[in-house]
């Protein structure tokens, strides 16, 4: 009697190709990230399902149509003309305006600041370095918020009323309402003396690179510091003679009660600037101080051999190199500050987020404002993190 073997091996065949599929990283690797996604496209649509459920429920429309609707509040400070009688859109661009005005000086100020108390750190003077320590270990150590509110509540709403006020060189006067300075009132010659302006610059950075280019393939140098003094300065003050002048100021007058005339900048971005400039600055000296000490101790040697003096070998040698080390956790920086601007809303500021919580408040198009806050704040960050790499691969080495 024969017996006939049972063929069992497409079903054993089946069972150990997805077996040996799960144990093979490539196609694992496939499966959980098709997993991942699967996961993640559930829970974007489970929220979006909810929302706009919540949204029906509560009649709320969806959708940016209300920035034409009127704005029906005051904004303080204001680069550009605003009104109650504006659009929701006006005045986000307001506080879109107020917030880069924030970041744009304080990170000037405290990249000043942060440098200057970085290098005073590494002075030879014992009294220098010992005050640059206390100043990083003292602002470094407080939160940020505390800051403001020390600069806002502690020193400059203890100032003067407006008619006792400090009176400043140029016509300025300081007091609990802020700093009033000449407002300049611009004519129409000025169009002219700002291109002036753009042509020496353009003209200034083609100057500076022939030089650079002249030194690399002669060894004579061009001193371009006093030409590009005489472009900047000179040109546009030729053309602002040759256009009569078109350039007056509304001089702040002081009043018996009040001052008169002029621009005021308020105490609250006064105090929010100071206190994120000097805030950042603790960070930024420290980065400052570990650059100039990642650079190798010989290259001063070196150039203090060839009879250089210890401030030039600082400013020619030692910070060049430095900045290659300094520049991307600089940048981190940078971005931090920007986002702390947002803390203005503590002392009333009107920048980005004070402007769309009261827009939120009034309008409720709460997932608008929030989507719009984080676009603002994400674009910032980006075209910060370009320009920080773009000028931190123009500082790297190049190798020959």
């Amino acid at each position: 009697m024969t017996h006939e073997a049972v063929d069992t091996t497409p079903l054993h065949g089946t069972g150990w190709s997805f077996r040996s599929a799960m144990y093979d990283p490539k196609y694992r690797s496939i499966f959980f990230q098709v997993l991942t996604i699967a996961v993640l496209v559930g829970i974007v649509w489970w929220v979006a399902h909810n929302t706009a459920v919540n949204l029906a429920r509560s009649n709320t429309a969806s959708g940016f149509g209300f920035l034409r609707g009127r704005a029906g509040f005051e904004i303080g400070q204001s680069l550009i003309s605003f009104s109650s009688d504006s659009t929701y859109a006006r005045a986000l661009v307001v506080g879109i305006l107020n917030t880069l005005l924030v970041a744009v000086t304080g990170i000037f100020t405290a990249t000043i600041i942060g440098f200057l108390i970085g290098i005073g750190r590494l002075s030879h003077n014992w009294l220098i370095a010992k005050l640059c320590t206390v100043y990083v270990e003292v602002f470094r150590n407080i939160p940020p918020l505390l800051v403001i509110f020390f600069w806002y509540l502690g020193v400059l709403s203890v100032l003067p009323q407006p008619r006792e006020s400090v009176g400043l060189p140029f016509s300025m006067f300081l007091n609990n309402r802020g700093l009033a300075f000449p407002k300049p009132i611009f004519e129409t010659g000025m169009i002219a003396v700002g291109i002036a302006l753009v042509i020496a610059i353009v003209a200034t950075i083609i100057i500076a690179r022939w030089a650079h280019k002249r030194q690399a393939a002669t060894g004579q140098p061009f001193h371009t510091v006093w030409t590009s003094i005489a472009l900047i300065v000179g040109l546009p003050l030729l053309v602002f003679v040759v256009s009569g002048f078109p350039l007056t100021f509304d001089v702040p007058v002081a009043g018996k009660f009040n001052l008169t005339g002029g621009s005021v900048v308020g105490p609250e971005f006064m105090s929010l600037f100071l206190a994120l400039s000097f805030y950042t600055a603790s960070f930024i000296a420290e980065i400052v101080r570990g650059g100039i000490r990642g650079v190798p101790k010989g290259q001063s040697e070196a150039a203090g051999a060839l009879g250089l003096h210890p401030s030039s070998v600082t400013r020619l040698v030692v910070v060049p190199q430095a900045l290659r080390i300094i520049i991307p956790p600089l940048t981190s920086q940078y971005l931090n500050l920007t986002k702390n601007s947002s803390l203005a809303i503590a002392i009333g500021f009107s920048d980005l987020v004070a402007v769309g919580g009261t827009i939120l408040n009034q309008s409720g198009q709460a997932i608008e404002i929030v989507c719009i806050w984080g676009i603002v704040y994400l674009s910032l960050s980006i075209l910060t993190s370009l320009f920080m790499n773009w000028f931190n691969a123009k500082m790297a080495l190049v190798e020959r």
